[in-house]
């Protein structure tokens, strides 16, 4: 029987400029603000956290606060 990756969370490795897909899934979950943002819709991410963004204000805070920026 073949299992839809239809809602479930994917798992990523982060790379610069793309991601590539360690389990599959269709989705993942914004580290920041918990958002949930398909896989053809992730434009930000931290590669050195390894954390996906749906926003690139999620992505600011992020650096915020990790103390990267400011």
């Amino acid at each position: 029987m073949l299992m839809s990756n239809r809602e479930r969370v994917a798992r990523l490795h982060y790379m610069p400029y793309s991601f590539r897909v360690l389990q599959a899934g269709d989705h993942v979950v914004c580290a920041v603000s918990g958002a949930r943002i398909p896989l053809e819709e992730l434009r930000y991410w931290s590669i050195a956290r390894q954390e996906p963004y749906a926003s690139a204000q999620a992505s600011a805070q992020a650096e915020l606060k990790a103390g990267r920026v400011g």
